[in-house]
Order: C-alpha cells, then structure tokens, then sequence
C-alpha cells in the first residue's frame, strides 16, 4: 500500500535526496533501535526523525509517524505476549505473539525504507495512531 510522493518542484534534488534518506530512517531506524537495545527502544528513532523533521517535510514526517503508530502496535504483542508467557498455560500463544510481531515488524519496516528510497509513501497496515 504506497503512495507516490510528489515533491515541490520550486526545491532542488539534493532536498528531495535529503528527504528520502531521512524518510527511510524514520523506516529503518526502529529495526536499528530494536537490536541495539534488544527491542526495548525500538520507538526511540522513528520518534526523534518526527520530532526534528515534523515542520520540515511532510513525506519524512509521515514515513516517521507511521513507523512509530505501527512499532506501538507490535510493542503491545510483545507485552501482551509477555502476559501470557507469565500465565505458563498461555506460552504458544505468547510464541506466536512473538514470531508474527517480529515477521512483521521487519517486513513492514524494510518494505517502508525501501517504498521511501524511491520517494514513496508506505502506509504501515496496523498501527495505534498517536502521531500524524
């Protein structure tokens, strides 16, 4: 599900070239975070490329937005995975929890970084809307 993105033709390509670099990091970012930090501060990235480029350009504020909503959503199966793994009896539906964020975690992200680096807009299939 992508959306071309059309840039104004009055700016020049190297800020057309910058956006698409900061858009496929706002994408990218949360993989980058989530290893680091071994998926705790997976948010973290696409959070600070909103913040800084939320006034500057709508194409890397949305990439940036829509990566945080949708890593919201898988830290919720994550959570919500933990619960059940506590309860003992709920460990196979925590396991599947777990595999099926984490498939689409990297899919979804990889997929938006690589829609973003042709100047596409990727729109992340799930996701708990807090930015815009």
């Amino acid at each position: 599900m992508s959306h071309p993105y059309q840039p104004d033709p009055s700016r020049d390509a190297v800020a057309v070239n910058d956006e698409r670099t900061w858009a496929v990091l706002g994408h990218i970012s949360t993989i980058v975070a989530a290893v680091l930090s071994v998926g705790w501060l997976s948010f973290l990235g696409p959070l600070l490329v909103w913040a800084i480029y939320k006034d500057k350009s709508a194409f890397v504020r949305q990439s940036a937005a829509g990566a945080f909503n949708f890593n919201l959503l898988i830290w919720a199966m994550t959570i919500v995975g933990w619960i059940f793994f506590i309860t003992l009896i709920g460990i196979p539906i925590a396991i599947i929890l777990w595999i099926v964020a984490f498939a689409a975690s990297v899919y979804c992200h990889i997929r938006g970084a690589i829609l973003a680096s042709r100047g596409e807009l990727y729109r992340y299939p799930w996701g708990i809307p807090v930015l815009r």
